[in-house]
């Protein structure tokens, strides 16, 4: 995408993460947002912003722990995090009913999105419980792929339609996600 951090490009009148921000808002409670970046450019979301608590660059997650051990620390009593990541600027409005249907009705350990085009393992909901385990996984191994570490895990794939879960990794995805809201 030319360097720089692409969360923050531009799709019409709004960023990336800020169109993220509105789909996942009334769905949830409190949002932190990771980045590893210059951490001013997204305090105008007026939303807590960390980088990981591992250094050194290892990957979504040392995201994903941080964002376990936030919610540890800030909210003790909730059990699960929902995991996005910021460049899918179409996220379905009942992205965590039903991430939580599946997790509940499949009586697995963590729910990831999935679509036609296959598995979204940084989307989905994760139990704060395990933020031990990845710590240790990301201290002790060389273990560093989402979808690998959740494998060691049961897992409830939810399907959604391809466009709700599309990230935008060239410019030309950027230009059709301008497009596809535009329409």
């Amino acid at each position: 995408m030319g360097g720089g951090d692409k969360c923050l490009l531009p799709v019409n009148e709004k960023t990336l993460i800020a169109h993220v921000l509105a789909a996942i808002a009334p769905q949830t409670g409190d949002i932190l947002i990771n980045t590893n970046g210059d951490p001013a450019a997204y305090l105008k979301f007026g939303l807590p912003v960390l980088p990981d608590v591992i250094p050194g660059f290892q990957g979504p997650l040392a995201g994903l722990l941080t964002g376990m051990l936030w919610s540890r620390r800030c909210h003790p009593r909730q059990a699960y995090i929902l995991s996005v990541a910021g460049d899918v600027p179409f996220l379905p409005a009942d992205l965590i009913a039903r991430l939580a249907r599946n997790l509940t009705e499949q009586r697995c350990d963590i729910a990831l999105a999935k679509c036609p085009n296959g598995l979204h393992p940084t989307i989905g909901l994760w139990p704060v419980d395990l933020a031990e385990r990845l710590e240790h996984d990301l201290m002790e191994t060389t273990l560093r792929s989402v979808r690998d570490w959740a494998g060691q895990f049961r897992v409830a794939e939810t399907m959604f339609a391809s466009g709700s879960l599309a990230n935008i990794n060239t410019p030309a995805e950027l230009a059709a996600c301008q497009l596809a809201e535009a329409i």
